[in-house]
């Protein structure tokens, strides 16, 4: 797993409220077979998952409500430019 955000990354995810999605996954193990059965079910002509049961869709919702993002607000919207 990766290290920690930098404290001062660390401030910033504090404050827009994305600290616990800086984290989701720190101390989980990742389970290669599993990975490469999503893998091979995956259809990118559709974005769907062929599993045994049905198609499975992974939708906006749905990552909204696993990693607890806030849908309340006004919309960010811009553009982000660096100088090398």
């Amino acid at each position: 797993m990766s290290s920690p955000p930098s404290p001062l990354i660390g401030n910033y995810l504090r404050e827009v409220g994305f600290w616990h999605v800086a984290n989701i996954g720190r101390g989980c193990k990742l389970d290669p077979k599993l990975i490469n059965a999503f893998i091979e079910r995956w259809r990118p002509e559709t974005h769907t998952f062929h599993l045994p049961c049905g198609e499975c869709i992974i939708t906006l919702e749905d990552v909204q409500l696993q990693l607890r993002l806030s849908i309340d607000g006004p919309v960010l919207t811009g553009s982000v430019q660096s100088v090398d």
